[in-house]
């Protein structure tokens, strides 16, 4: 009995050693824990976001040729496809021979239009002598009357003379009547060569057109970056609007972070923030946070919630943040958009 006491009393003191060491240190991590939790804001409902810019035809057409791959570096105004241009070049044909016709319209209006000024003058001499013959005609028959009365010459002569008179005074009528009308005719012919030049103006526009959308079938890039996955090969027709490519701008980047509103007190812009990117985790990188959304996430959704109607459930809101990354360019090899972040922001 006595020996056995001994051996209760030589007992190993390692295991509460052991104990102890693990209750100071799991206090002292959970006291970190705890008093960075009081002390800073986080969330990894973030991720890495940049330009992409879709490449458009403006035309449709089938694809000649394309000068890019997948994921290829692209300069701004760099070639990256051409479509078949065949058919604008027929139409520019026709367009062409449509202008050279108008021309000849036109030219023709106007030596239609010329004629009739020539007859306008022709009228307008007539008149001058219709007028002067009347003047004539009428001192003829005064004096004829005179003569009449003294019994100097017949009944018929002073008839004829009355005859002559009334016939120029009508000659001066119908000269007058033909000014009219050449003078109508002139406006329809002006008219005539206005619209024939106006039809030249439209077959030119038409050249135009077709010469611009020439332009359209070669296809360069809006902005430098990277090509994204090619939606087109050779040979494909496309429509006008139809995605062929995307282009990730690779120089600017930034975050979008979607904190809780009930995070959002200490978020002011120009913070500093502290970033994480989940696929290079031992990269320290660093931001700023820039604006806050006016609206937060929900409220941009198809169907926002209205919490107005039916039963309502409280639930805590998100709202967007977009953070700058501070020294871009030296940390450019590591981001790529859509990549997740863990956004840490101090109180």
């Amino acid at each position: 009995m006595e020996q056995g006491n001994m051996q209760k009393e030589k007992k190993s003191p390692v295991k509460p050693i052991i104990l102890g060491l693990v209750i100071i240190i799991g206090g002292y991590f959970g006291y970190k824990q705890l008093s960075f939790t009081f002390s800073h804001e986080t969330t990894d409902n973030a991720q890495i976001e940049t330009q992409i810019t879709p490449v458009l035809p403006r035309v449709s057409g089938y694809v000649k040729s394309i000068t890019v791959k997948d994921y290829d570096s692209v300069k701004t105004g760099e070639l990256l496809a051409e479509l078949d241009d065949a058919e604008l070049q027929t139409q520019i044909v026709a367009a062409e021979a449509e202008y050279a016709q108008a021309g000849v319209d036109i030219i023709n209006a106007k030596a239609i239009l010329n004629n009739a000024q020539v007859s306008l003058k022709v009228n307008r001499g007539n008149i001058e002598i219709s007028d002067v013959k009347k003047a004539k005609a009428l001192e003829d028959f005064n004096r004829d009357k005179s003569l009449y009365a003294a019994e100097a010459i017949t009944k018929k002569q002073l008839d004829d003379s009355k005859f002559a008179y009334e016939t120029a005074m009508k000659s001066l009528e119908n000269s007058h009547n033909d000014l009219g009308s050449a003078e109508s005719r002139i406006a329809v012919l002006e008219s005539a060569v206005k619209r024939a030049e106006a039809t030249m103006a439209v077959k030119q526009a038409s050249i135009d057109q077709i010469k611009l959308k020439l332009t359209y079938t070669k296809i360069f890039s809006p902005q430098a970056g990277k090509i994204g996955k090619k939606n087109v090969s050779e040979g494909q027709f496309v429509q006008a609007g139809t995605p062929l490519f995307s282009i990730v701008n690779d120089t600017t980047y930034w975050v979008v972070a979607n904190f809780k509103e009930s995070q959002i007190s200490s978020l002011i812009p120009g913070k500093e923030v502290d970033l994480r990117v989940d696929a290079y985790p031992d990269v320290k990188i660093t931001g700023t946070v820039a604006s806050l959304s006016d609206a937060t996430g929900a409220r941009f959704a198809l169907l926002p919630p209205d919490n107005s109607s039916g039963n309502f459930v409280k639930v805590t809101q998100r709202l967007p943040v977009k953070i700058w990354i501070n020294d871009v360019a030296k940390y450019k090899q590591y981001l790529r958009a859509g990549l997740s972040v863990y956004v840490v922001v101090a109180k």
